[in-house]
C-alpha cells in the first residue's frame, strides 16, 4: 500500500506486478512450517533471491521499499547457522541506514527508525517462525517417545511371556509325554495324557511366535518411519542404504532398534537441522551410523540412557559393537554387527541389560 500510494510510471507497475508474484513465493519457501519446510539447499537458494529482491528494488521504489529489510533479516536469522546468522542479520539491519543516507534513496525518515523498524520485524518473524518450528519438534518428539514407550512395553511383555508362561507350557509338555509314556495305551486316561501333552506343545509354539520377530518392526520399516518423522520436525535428513540389502533377521530387528533410539536420542535431547543415517555393508559385517548436528557449542560427555544401554547389549549378544561419541558440534551413535557370529544368533531381543554389558 505505501509503494502504491506513489506516482507509478507503466515500468513501475510492471515491476510491482512481476515483485508481487515473486516475493510471496519466496517469503512462503523461506518461512514455511514442517512438514512444508523445504530442505536447506532449497533455503539457500531462496535466500539469495530474497536478497536480490530486497536490495534491487530499493533503485525503483526507494525508502519504500526499505520495509522489506526485516524479512531479510528474519530469513537470515532462520537459515543461517549460527553465530554466523546474528552477524549477517545485524549487517542487513545496519545496511538501513546506511541506504537512507547514500544517494540511492531520498526520504525522510531517519536512520533510526528504518533501524527499528528492520529490528521489529525480524524478530517478529524469526520468533513466530521458530515457534512453529519448535512445536513439530515437540510433537515429533512426544510421537517418539510414545513409540519407544511402547515397543519397550511389548517387548517386555513378550519376554513376560516367553520366560514365564513359555517355561511353564514346556513343563508340562514334559511331564505330560513323561507320563504318557509309563501308562500303557489301553489305559482310559492314556488319550487324555496325549492330547494335554500335544495342547501344551501347541499352546508353546503359539507363544513363542507371539513373542518372536513379529514385535519387532523391520531396517526398512524404521528408516521410512525416521524420513517421516525428521520431516515433521523440521529436521534436514539424508539416508544412505546399500542396495538389496538383505540381512538375517536378528541383525535387522538389532539395527531397527539402534536407528529407532538414536532417532529418538535426536528430537528429544538435540537441537539438530540435520540428521545423517548411512547404512553400509562390508564384507563379513554390517554397520549403522546416524549422526546429527545438534550438539551444543561445548557438550557435556555423552549420557547414555537405559535405551542405549539396551540396544548396547542386544549388540553385544550378536557379537557387535555401539558407540556413541560427541564431537565438533556433531552427534554419532555407530552399531557394528558382524553378520556371521562365531555364536549361534540365538534371541538377542531377550537379552536384558541385567545380564552385563
Amino acid at each position: 500500500m505505501d509503494v502504491l500510494a506513489q506516482p507509478l510510471s507503466r515500468g513501475t507497475l510492471i515491476t510491482g506486478l512481476i515483485l508481487l508474484i515473486l516475493l510471496p513465493a519466496v517469503l512462503l519457501g523461506q518461512y514455511a512450517p514442517p512438514p512444508y519446510r523445504l530442505s536447506d539447499r532449497w533455503r539457500w537458494a531462496l535466500l539469495g533471491l530474497q536478497t536480490l529482491l530486497t536490495y534491487l528494488p530499493v533503485l525503483v521504489f526507494e525508502y519504500r521499499w526499505l520495509s522489506l529489510l526485516g524479512f531479510l533479516a528474519g530469513a537470515v536469522l532462520l537459515t543461517v547457522p549460527r553465530p554466523a546468522s546474528v552477524l549477517i542479520a545485524l549487517a542487513v539491519v545496519a545496511s538501513g541506514p546506511l541506504l537512507v543516507h547514500s544517494s540511492l534513496v531520498s526520504t525522510h525518515r531517519s536512520g533510526a527508525s528504518v533501524v527499528v523498524s528492520t529490528v521489529t520485524t525480524g524478530s517478529g518473524v524469526f520468533a513466530v517462525v521458530h515457534l512453529a518450528l519448535l512445536a513439530a519438534r515437540l510433537q515429533a518428539s512426544h510421537s517418539q517417545t510414545a513409540r519407544l514407550a511402547e515397543h519397550r512395553e511389548r517387548a517386555r511383555i513378550a519376554e513376560d511371556l516367553h520366560d514365564l508362561i513359555g517355561s511353564s507350557l514346556v513343563s508340562i509338555a514334559v511331564r505330560s509325554e513323561s507320563a504318557l509314556r509309563r501308562t500303557p495305551a489301553g489305559v482310559p486316561g492314556h488319550q487324555a495324557l496325549a492330547e494335554i501333552a500335544a495342547l501344551a506343545r501347541r499352546t508353546q509354539a503359539e507363544v513363542r511366535g507371539i513373542t518372536g520377530s513379529r514385535v519387532f518392526a523391520s531396517l526398512q520399516a524404521e528408516l521410512a518411519h525416521a524420513q517421516h518423522l525428521l520431516s515433521e520436525a523440521g529436521v534436514t535428513v539424508r539416508t544412505t542404504l546399500p542396495p538389496r540389502l538383505h540381512l538375517p533377521e536378528p541383525i535387522d530387528h538389532c539395527l531397527a532398534a539402534v536407528l529407532r533410539e538414536g532417532i529418538g536420542n535426536v528430537l528429544q535431547h538435540s537441537q539438530a537441522a540435520r540428521c545423517d543415517v548411512d547404512v553400509t555393508r562390508e564384507p563379513g559385517m554390517v554397520r549403522l551410523s546416524v549422526t546429527n548436528d545438534g550438539v551444543p557449542p561445548a557438550p557435556a560427555a555423552p549420557r547414555s540412557g537405559s535405551g542405549l544401554r539396551n540396544v548396547k547389549v542386544r549388540a553385544l549378544a550378536l557379537g557387535g559393537v555401539l558407540h556413541a561419541e560427541a564431537a565438533d558440534s556433531r552427534f554419532v551413535l555407530t552399531a557394528e554387527l558382524p553378520l556371521d557370529p562365531p555364536l549361534p544368533l540365538g534371541e538377542p531381543h531377550r537379552v536384558h541389560e541385567s545380564s552385563g554389558a
